[in-house]
């Protein structure tokens, strides 16, 4: 009676159990219990898993009535956006500034040349198609931008991250990302004014500039200090969470200042890559990447409408097969004409062939705009769910193509690209040409970005503080907290602008420029002067935005005087140890390699750890028995092990795993090694069947030979390949006896052993 009478009451009612729940604890039931099964099918399969990701969103979402479905999708895609931030952000982790600058040159010319032929395209096929000229350049936008998300997971699931090609996609991808940021604002201007507006387009360029030097000068300034600050406190659990809070940080500042929210985790996982904490954080959040991205995945899947196929198959099927067809060729064009061989144009074009997140950010836009149709959101999805599951097999595809078709291409043509690709690698400019403009218009662009974050601090949090703390009778701003204000944020901003006006100004070197007649004063003399202009400028912006303008000419002469004054060795000192801590910071990650390659053989050689798995073949090798120079080309040059570093191991060191090896070698060489030390196993968990090891049960008799002797001298382990586990004497066991444990008569003797034995042999010699 008690049992019926709990389960009988309401609050054990399995219904209203349910309802109490969050609808997101079914949902993410459901997402994950069928996005394991199906993506198991496909690992059987040997399919990529975001192809089973995809299927297992079309089962439960809204047009699969025999499945159960998700009910709340407001939430599922709050994480699926998650999901794109943890995605983005281990993608910055793995590819640092350093990186970024080697293929930046790649990623711009080929960004650039997909974007202009893939909008024609895409314009012209729209116009094909009967669209409006509004309709069709939103389409051409929609089909100029890859999938971030969709490329590295691929990479991820066929296990390419580390091929050389890799490198030079990835580059492209950053850049189309920021070219999608301002093709949102060139559409947003187009869709309310029918007109283009270049005014507002080159003021979000130099919003975009701004915010990543200022978020990567600062980011790097300050965020390996604090991390080397709190190292000695840190746990991998502490590490975790500073990790993801500085990622979601960045996340909202770059919401706020009106960038997507890929690109602020990017930047930050970008920052960290710089440090030395950088692999032990892209460990840590990997597990948590993987659970997010698998709901984003889902959630795509969740959008294929079969009736939408159906009743738009024509101009679904159109506009996939362009996507793939010249979105490929148009970056393949791209990363030739970026100065790469045909082999790595072919592998980093064939990647290109899909859109995704950003396309359906275009179509949204436009639909909330009114400038399209509304059928042309869901084409687009399944355009996208179509070219995503092209991706995978057109990545694989790159190697047999070139393979069928480089043979076949004639040899004038293949001298040709031979040509421009060794041309390529040549500057038409001098190094002193090179290295002139580099320090100067670095120095501009990292300065500006200093001081005008400082000046936007000080106006939009500094000036508003001592505004409301020191004022007036009548409750106006005091003069007092205005001048208070200007001095403070002069003060602060003193070493930037003195950095702005002179750093990498070498007076003897400029004179020898001038006198060069391969330089005139029209390129030495505006560069000199656009320095000192804007050293002056942010002065004046500071005064002209806590006094008047009419006042502070006079002050910008008085402090410019001042300035003169104070540039002392002193100052010069204190300037010169914050720009130490910066470069220190930069250089934080590299600096714990054994050696820096000299700088003439950079563009040949790198370093690079690799750790050393479980499953690794090599585990348990002695160095001279890897053959790694011979098989691989590459050096060893350290081996990092518990914490320790041994530069230049010996030849009988013996590798474990667990360890890091540093070594030296070409990006293909590094790679290949890559693939037989860092090993991933084909199955987690291998079985053992219970069986395997036979026990058996010997009572120790008055004639059997093992009596006086012990477990040693009776060899018993040797002979009869068995283990002794335990000796029942006198009513008491003894477990695991030791080796000089005597037999006695009576005994009874517990023992395994893999192998079918016949108890009689141990009962007689």
């Amino acid at each position: 009676m008690k049992k019926n009478t709990i389960f009988a009451n309401p609050i054990f009612n399995f219904s209203n159990l349910m309802s109490a729940l969050p609808p997101l604890f079914l949902d993410l039931a459901i997402i994950l219990i069928t996005a394991g099964v199906i993506t198991v099918v496909f690992k059987w399969l040997k399919q990529p898993l975001v192809l089973g990701y995809i299927v297992a969103g079309f089962f439960i979402g809204p047009y699969f009535p025999w499945f159960p479905a998700v009910k709340d999708a407001t939430d599922v895609h709050v994480w699926s956006d998650i999901g794109i931030v943890f995605l983005m952000f281990a993608l910055g982790l793995e590819f640092s500034i350093k990186k970024l600058k080697r293929v930046g040159a790649t990623g711009a010319i080929t960004a650039l040349t997909e974007l202009a032929i893939m909008f024609l395209i895409g314009s012209s096929v729209g116009r094909l198609m009967g669209w409006s000229s509004m309709e069709c350049i939103f389409l051409g936008c929609m089909l100029s931008i890859s999938s971030t998300s969709i490329i590295i997971k691929s990479f991820e699931d066929l296990k390419l991250k580390q091929q050389k090609f890799t490198s030079s996609v990835t580059a492209v991808l950053v850049v189309e990302d920021m070219i999608a940021v301002l093709l949102l604002v060139i559409l947003s201007t187009i869709s309310v004014s029918k007109s283009f507006n270049g005014g507002e387009l080159a003021m979000s360029f130099v919003k975009l500039i701004f915010f990543l030097i200022v978020w990567f000068t600062f980011g790097i300034f300050l965020i390996p200090t604090f991390l080397r600050w709190m190292r000695k406190y840190m746990t991998e659990e502490t590490l975790c969470i500073v990790a993801v809070g500085l990622c979601f940080g960045m996340v909202v500042l770059a919401s706020y200042a009106g960038f997507s929210t890929a690109l602020g985790a990017f930047v930050m996982g970008a920052i960290l890559a710089e440090t030395i904490e950088a692999d032990v954080i892209h460990r840590i959040i990997t597990p948590i990447k993987n659970l997010f991205c698998a709901v984003f995945f889902v959630s795509v899947g969740m959008l294929v409408d079969p009736q939408i196929l159906v009743k738009y198959i024509g101009p679904i099927l159109i506009i996939a097969g362009t996507v793939i067809l010249f979105k490929s060729s148009a970056a393949t064009l791209g990363i030739i004409l970026s100065g790469k061989d045909l082999k790595t144009a072919i592998q980093s074009g064939f990647c290109f062939c899909q859109i995704g997140e950003f396309s359906f950010i275009i179509a949204g836009l436009g639909l909330s705009f009114g400038v399209i149709n509304p059928d042309i959101y869901p084409i687009i999805v399944s355009v996208s769910i179509i070219t995503t599951f092209v991706t995978p097999y057109m990545i694989k595809a790159a190697n047999p193509f070139y393979s069928r078709v480089e043979p076949r291409l004639p040899q004038k043509l293949k001298d040709a690209l031979e040509r421009y690709n060794n041309s390529a690698k040549q500057t038409n400019q001098s190094v002193s040409v090179r290295l002139f403009l580099k320090k100067q218009l670095s120095s501009i662009l990292i300065y500006s970005a200093i001081n005008g974050a400082l000046f936007l601090i000080s106006n939009s949090l500094l000036k508003p503080l001592l505004n409301s703390i020191i004022t007036q009778a009548d409750g106006s701003p005091s003069f007092w907290g205005n001048m208070i204000g200007m001095v403070a944020t002069l003060v602060v901003m003193l070493p930037f602008v003195w950095a702005l006006a002179v750093r990498n100004v070498n007076r003897q070197r400029i004179k020898e420029l001038l006198d060069s007649k391969e330089y005139s004063q029209a390129i030495v003399i505006p560069v000199l002067l656009l320095r000192y202009f804007l050293a002056l400028f942010f002065i004046g912006l500071v005064i002209g935005s806590y006094i008047h303008l009419a006042v502070g000419f006079l002050v910008i002469l008085a402090i410019f005087i001042v300035l003169i004054v104070l540039f002392s060795k002193r100052t010069i000192g204190f300037y010169q140890r914050i720009e130490n801590q910066f470069i220190e910071n930069f250089n934080s990650r590299q600096a714990q390699q054994s050696f820096k390659i000299p700088t003439l053989l950079e563009s040949n050689f790198y370093l690079e750890r690799i750790p050393v798995t479980q499953y690794s073949p090599f585990a348990g090798r002695r160095l001279m028995e890897t053959n790694f120079r011979e098989d691989y080309g590459i050096n060893v040059v350290s081996i990092e092990r518990a914490g320790e570093v041994h530069d230049l191991p010996a030849k009988d060191t013996i590798i474990l795993p667990g360890d890091r090896l540093s070594v030296m070698g070409s990006e293909d060489q590094i790679a290949h090694l890559r693939s037989a030390l860092d090993v991933e196993p084909d199955m987690l968990i291998h079985d053992h069947s219970d069986n395997e090891l036979n026990i058996y049960r010997l009572t120790v008799h008055d004639n059997n030979p093992f009596i006086g002797l012990t477990i040693s001298e009776s060899h018993f382990s040797q002979h009869y390949h068995a283990m002794i586990i335990a000796i029942e004497r006198d009513g008491k066991q003894i477990l695991n006896p030791r080796s000089n444990t005597r037999f006695m008569e009576g005994d009874v003797v517990w023992f395994v052993s893999p192998e079918d034995l016949d108890i009689h042999r141990f009962t007689t010699n």
